[in-house]
């Protein structure tokens, strides 16, 4: 009998449960109560899944030198990452551990994919600079996910405050991939790796502020030349996908230090005058 419950003992001990506590209204007393469930809503963590699982194919693809697969999985990975929240968001199914579970995601996907991808590609020819400069990208990466999770409840929705990590990811991502793709090789290349990871972790942690792009309204009605904008921003991405992706997020990336000099411009000729 005693072997029983230690068996038993051992199972409930192997198994996985996750205890969330909500407060819901007390139906006789009329005052919130903490009711604990358990268990995980399976939907938007199967994208968050799926999205870890990019990342880490990404890394082993770079590792391999398969630097193209690499590439595309991380930004299969983006796709996902957008989709989990609004999956969440549909399907009333948000929870405390699906949003530390994505946060974890996210560091592997845009943390250490991309780090490893540019360091395996032309950083390990610089030796510990090389190494050093992927994993300050990284330590940012997370440092960047950890003020978003404390500052997420008082923060402006309109703006990011850094660079967000997916798009830090993005940049450094389609650089690699365009300069697989056109074979562009040169000595200054990894120097010029070096300063872009670095540029590019700093503005992750840094105060500047980046559109959300939250505000705009998907759901209502556009006129009939924004469809035909879509369409034709679509076909230039795809002429030339390696490109076009490096200019859209190395442009975004550029565009909150613009809006931080244009705000500081404006600002003194207001107190000038």
């Amino acid at each position: 009998m005693s072997d029983l419950s230690d068996q038993n003992n051992v199972t409930e001990g192997l198994t996985l449960e996750v205890d969330e506590i909500d407060e819901i209204e007390c139906p006789v007393a009329g005052k919130p109560r903490s009711v604990r469930r358990k268990g995980v809503y399976l939907l938007p963590n199967l994208f968050t899944t799926s999205a870890l699982f990019c990342g880490f194919y990404a890394v082993i693809a770079a590792m391999n030198g398969l630097f193209e697969k690499g590439a595309v999985a991380i930004f299969i990975a983006m796709i996902l990452d957008g989709l989990d929240g609004r999956v969440a968001r549909l399907t009333n199914t948000q929870s405390a551990f699906g949003a530390e579970y994505d946060s974890l995601s996210d560091l592997v996907a845009f943390g250490v994919a991309p780090a490893v991808l540019l360091y395996a590609w032309n950083l390990s020819l610089l030796g510990k600079v090389g190494w050093v400069a992927a994993f300050v990208f990284t330590a940012c990466a997370a440092l960047r996910l950890a003020r978003f999770n404390t500052q997420v409840e008082t923060a402006d929705k309109n703006y990011f405050t850094g660079l967000p990590s997916p798009s830090a990811a993005a940049v450094i991502t389609a650089f690699v991939w365009m300069s697989y793709d056109n074979q562009i090789s040169h000595t200054f290349l990894p120097i010029l790796s070096v300063v872009l990871i670095v540029l590019i972790a700093v503005l992750m942690v840094s105060n500047v502020k980046y559109h959300s792009f939250k505000q705009l309204d998907l759901k209502g009605r556009v006129p009939f030349v924004v469809i035909l904008l879509a369409i034709l921003t679509l076909a230039i991405i795809f002429i030339d996908t390696p490109k076009m992706l490096l200019l859209v997020f190395l442009g975004y990336a550029l565009s909150g230090p613009i809006l931080l000099i244009k705000r500081k411009k404006s600002i003194k000729t207001s107190s000038s005058s």
